[in-house]
């Protein structure tokens, strides 16, 4: 799996690559926020089948994450873990551990998707 940011760039590789939206990252306190992408290249023959459905709960996820419906994230990633030749599983473990922590510790209202990294 590789990882790309920006949509511009993802939208560059759709045609050759199956690409998928991760995490929104600002990098500084005024920054540009920034989609992370993956691309997909080894699918295994068996998923190709189902490859538009896979790829649906993924965006779903994603949506579901953003939208802090934390308990059809949780189903969605048990759905998805094993999909993508596993590549994407350490991306799905670590979304099930922020949610975790986020069903028991609530993380306000101010609670944004967005992943600030700083700069220096």
């Amino acid at each position: 799996m590789n990882i790309i940011f920006g949509k511009e760039q993802a939208d560059a590789l759709q045609g050759k690559y199956t690409v998928l939206e991760l995490d929104c990252f600002q990098f500084g306190q005024n920054g540009p926020i920034l989609s992370a992408y993956c691309t997909v290249e080894r699918i295994p023959l068996d998923e190709l089948v189902t490859l538009e459905t896979t790829k649906t709960q993924h965006d779903h996820l994603i949506i579901n994450y953003r939208g802090r419906a934390w308990n059809d994230c949780l189903t969605g990633i048990q759905e998805l873990k094993g999909k993508w030749s596993g590549e994407l599983d350490s991306f799905y473990d670590e979304l099930e551990s922020r949610i975790s922590n986020y069903l028991k510790n609530d993380p306000g209202s101010n609670w944004t998707p967005v992943i600030l990294k700083p700069t220096t």
